[in-house]
């Protein structure tokens, strides 16, 4: 297998941005944002998705998306552990994302929908 699915949960206006790509494409970070992360389980992406976009974000909602990313470009970076064993994730350098973008198999694709009533 040559390409490695990955996932990444984003708020409404991040899911805006990816729409306007045509869904090809994650937009660029924002100066106080440096990493890209990327994380390796639909059940990872959906907590935060859930959890903190849902909940803290000013629209109050959330999405899991689900991509494929070409193998050997992510031989150069390493996964990393940030909590317990299912919450595993790239850490992308935010000037990389480009070329990150340009090794997306396909389309970006929307999972799920979280959305808080508080």
């Amino acid at each position: 297998m040559n390409e490695t699915i990955l996932f990444r949960p984003v708020g409404q206006k991040e899911l805006e941005l990816i729409q306007q790509s045509e869904f090809t494409a994650f937009p660029p970070r924002l100066p106080e944002q440096p990493i890209f992360y990327p994380v390796l389980t639909e059940e990872y992406a959906q907590q935060i998705a859930r959890d903190w976009n849902a909940k803290r974000s000013p629209e109050k909602v959330g999405y899991v998306t689900r991509f494929r990313v070409n193998c050997e470009y992510l031989r150069n970076h390493e996964i990393k552990t940030v909590g317990g064993s299912v919450h595993q994730e790239y850490w992308i350098p935010a000037d990389e994302l480009p070329e990150f973008n340009r090794n997306i198999v396909g389309r970006i694709e929307v999972l799920h929908e979280y959305r808080s009533e508080e």
